[in-house]
């Protein structure tokens, strides 16, 4: 069976009876079992899938199928569905059941997408490799001695790999975007509140998105529409309505842009000199149609990624407290009370990397350091979102890297946490501000590892972002 890039595609195949939700559930879970070695799944429901498929097919046959018949899904483990296991990639929630569907995996049921596993990840989204997992690593389809990226490393490398159609991940800090770039997919991370929260395993909650991976930016636009919008279980979900994205007209030779990129991001030293070129070849071709493109400043970027990692692990510390080894998940055997118990629990239970961030959370919560770190950061941070929305009374778009490097040996950064943190330079500014933001692939460096361009709009302007990373993607 050919690998389809576009659902388009086999939506037509299967209503003219050419393919069938079967046959592409089980060329799905071939490529799994080919590719297994990548560590890209933690579990696969491979009997559910193909007897769902088996339902959708009649519906399909009876003209009563959902939008989404015959798209096959992968889901982060940071995403509740109901009766299958949900461990966030951590030890400490080993044997864990979830309870309920998430808002968004409940809409793609509803539209009788199939859902074909559970895709690993960074414990708790903790990471910007996908080294973290309790699971071991995920590795990168093109080369696998180099990271995939995270902390969806899985949900971006099972898309490359053509073990599913479509995933869903989550974005904190650049957690679909990176991954997105270093596998050479589309990832979307939507604006802040657009997608309900609710059966979204908590990391820094006023940062976390749902976000979608796909090859196909038409995929993504009907995903997004969704599983997009208000919410009873989300108090901070969006109520603005939800655009059709996906029947939207497509830019016209007529469409002018205002393009803006931040001078800093592109003559970085801590850029590659690949990813250096393909931005500027992209903005000369962007000229060369007729669109305006400029550099501006932003003089607050050294501030955005210690903003960031203040306030995320501040949030991380809070949420994570939680696990504890009395409710559920992983218990230790070595306690003698109740004391011991928590202590060696969550020890034994959570990986360094997040215990490493709780730690660096509850100290800038605590008493003597609130006002000089969270309080400081709470302030820089709605002074950067300020200042990221007036760049779009100018402009229409940001274009900067989604990333530093492509992608790098496994171990290169695991030594160096604050090396790894730099990880994230470039895609924490939509994080901190709440906007949109998508990685669009542009090319390869000169190992053929792929390369993303990042792309960030106003708030609730995926649709113009879509139309533009169209633009972008074809633009020669």
């Amino acid at each position: 069976m050919k690998a389809y890039i576009h659902f388009s595609e086999i939506q037509n195949d299967l209503k003219n009876g050419t393919l069938t939700c079967v046959e592409r559930v089980h060329f799905h879970l071939a490529n799994i079992e080919k590719k297994k070695h990548l560590n890209a799944f933690l579990s696969v429901y491979s009997e559910e899938a193909l007897s769902r498929a088996a339902e959708i097919d009649q519906k399909i046959k009876n003209g009563t199928a959902g939008k989404l018949a015959g798209l096959i899904v992968g889901l982060k483990d940071v995403l509740a569905y109901k009766d299958h296991p949900l461990q966030g990639g951590s030890k400490i929630l080993n044997g864990f059941i979830s309870q309920f569907n998430g808002t968004a995996v409940q809409r793609l049921l509803d539209e009788d997408a199939i859902i074909i596993g559970r895709q690993n990840c960074d414990e708790f989204a903790m990471g910007s490799t996908n080294e973290n997992s309790a699971f071991g690593p995920v590795l990168n389809d093109i080369d696998n001695t180099r990271v995939p990226g995270g902390s969806s490393g899985g949900s971006a490398v099972a898309v490359m790999a053509d073990m599913c159609q479509v995933s869903l991940g989550s974005d904190t800090g650049g957690s679909v975007r990176q991954p997105a770039s270093f596998c050479g997919v589309f990832g979307l991370k939507p604006t802040y509140s657009r997608i309900s929260r609710h059966g979204l395993m908590a990391y820094g909650s006023s940062f976390d998105c749902i976000g979608i991976f796909s090859k196909s930016l038409n995929d993504i636009e009907l995903v997004l529409e969704t599983i997009a919008g208000e919410d009873d279980f989300d108090s901070t979900v969006s109520r603005t309505p939800v655009p059709a994205y996906s029947r939207q007209l497509k830019n016209s030779a007529d469409t002018k842009y205002r393009v803006a990129y931040i001078r800093e991001t592109v003559e970085s030293d801590a850029l590659q000199k690949e990813i250096k070129d393909s931005i500027r070849q992209k903005i000369a071709a962007l000229q060369a149609e007729g669109h305006t493109v400029e550099a501006i400043d932003f003089p607050l970027l050294e501030y955005i990624l210690p903003t960031y990692y203040i306030l995320a692990t501040a949030e991380a510390s809070s949420n994570l407290s939680r696990y504890d080894g009395v409710r559920y998940g992983y218990r230790s055997a070595n306690s003698t009370d109740l004391t011991s118990l928590y202590k060696k629990s969550r020890a034994e239970g959570f990986g360094k990397e997040v215990q490493r961030r709780i730690l660096l959370g509850t100290f800038v919560l605590s008493a003597s350091y609130y006002d000089a770190y969270y309080t400081k950061a709470q302030k820089v941070r709605r002074v950067i979102r300020d200042q990221t929305k007036a760049i779009f009374k100018a402009y229409d778009f940001v274009i900067m890297p989604a990333a530093p490097t492509t992608a790098f040996k496994l171990g290169q950064l695991t030594d160096n946490p604050l090396e790894m943190y730099l990880a994230d330079l470039f895609s924490v500014q939509a994080n901190v501000a709440g906007v949109p933001g998508i990685s669009v692939p542009c090319g390869h460096d000169e190992k053929g590892l792929p390369i993303g361009l990042q792309v960030i709009a106003d708030d609730f302007e995926e649709e113009k972002l879509f139309r533009f990373a169209d633009a972008l993607h074809t633009l020669r």
